[in-house]
């Protein structure tokens, strides 16, 4: 899991993980490892490029909003204090919509 600030931006974005999206990235297949930390690359340059899918989600998941990371598995992040982006959790959409 890499760490990245946005240079682009006027303002510094500082990038965070929960306990919980710690353990579940650990018990991701090195596939999907590789395909977070690669949109977390984009993420950080523009976090409304189109291939991210970023959208806001509703229902329980209010406040939060979901990245594509893989076709079927999806990174969940909250926006703090309107600079700090804590990925909470990551998994399959099964686990984490089901």
């Amino acid at each position: 899991m890499a760490k990245y600030s946005s240079r682009r931006r006027k303002q510094k974005v500082t990038i965070r993980y929960s306990r919980k999206f710690v353990k579940q990235f650990a018990q991701q297949p090195a596939k999907v490892q590789q395909a977070f930390n690669a949109r977390l690359r984009i993420f950080s340059e523009d976090i409304n490029d189109p291939s991210l899918r970023n959208h806001p989600l509703k229902g329980e998941l209010t406040g939060f909003y979901s990245i594509n990371v893989t076709g079927d598995v999806r990174a969940i992040y909250e926006i703090i204090d309107g600079e700090i982006y804590l990925y909470a959790i990551i998994g399959p959409l099964s686990q984490l919509y089901g």
